[in-house]
């Protein structure tokens, strides 16, 4: 099975313009999630709709493939790599993984769960979520939550706690259930990933604004990988003083 790392990365960012481009320990942050990526996919691209970022791959030797700047996505910016790519590598591939072009501290275990998930034939998508350890992350509408099936399929995701605990005062619902966040990787096998970019969006994608509640309102089944590490994302100037304050740069 052939598989390859996409990252997608935009300069225009409306929190962030320009931060694949910020410097996180010597290195860009897009040549930080290159270099993670790298280390478990032997294919990896960055598509990208912008110059600068492309000449920065370029620097420091990683591949690229130009995409359109309407995408809203990066899946959808991902669909359009995928074509490209595979006329440039002369190759098809089966699974694409959506890396995240804000997480330079994506972990290898990340990568490898996601990875395993396509051992199974049945896998159309897949994405990872993180036992919350915390009340204020079960209450956070920005940091989205799951609940899956007995076969570890996503039934529903939702920036609101699910599932409410009934009968128990808010304080104590960590104790009495154990709830999810998503970490926003994606993978998906090339066909579902070019028919999911071609649908229209949904009522409950409208609600939530996440897109993957597209996906199951068409009846597309996602299957769901754990991990203990946390997602560390860079969305906005305050998110890299965050970083800053954890030591990590």
């Amino acid at each position: 099975m052939n598989f390859i790392a996409i990252i997608p990365a935009r300069y225009a960012s409306t929190r962030f313009p320009g931060k694949p481009l910020i410097q996180i320990n010597g290195k860009s942050m897009i040549q930080n999630v290159y270099i993670q990526a790298k280390k478990v996919f032997e294919h990896v691209y960055v598509a990208t709709d912008d110059e600068r970022i492309a000449q920065e791959v370029e620097r420091f030797g990683g591949k690229f493939v130009m995409t359109k700047k309407k995408h809203k996505s990066g899946t959808d910016r991902c669909a359009e790599a995928i074509t490209k790519i595979e006329v440039l590598e002369n190759m098809n591939f089966d699974v694409i993984v959506n890396v995240q072009g804000d997480e330079p501290f994506i972990k290898i275990e990340q990568l490898l769960e996601i990875k395993k998930c396509f051992s199974r034939k049945r896998t159309q998508i897949a994405t990872l979520a993180k036992p919350i350890n915390n009340i204020e992350d079960i209450f956070n509408p920005n940091k989205p939550k799951l609940v899956v099936n007995s076969k570890k399929e996503a039934l529903y995701f939702s920036r609101s706690p699910i599932p409410y605990v009934r009968g128990v005062v808010r304080e104590k619902w960590i104790a009495k259930h154990l709830f999810y966040k998503h970490i926003g990787l994606y993978a998906y096998r090339k066909d579902v990933l070019l028919k999911i970019t071609k649908l229209c969006q949904t009522p409950l994608e409208i609600a939530e604004s996440l897109e993957q509640l597209r996906w199951l309102e068409n009846g597309f089944t996602i299957n769901v990988a754990f991990t203990e590490h946390e997602s560390i994302s860079i969305d906005t100037p305050k998110d890299l003083e965050k970083v800053k304050q954890l030591g990590l740069l």
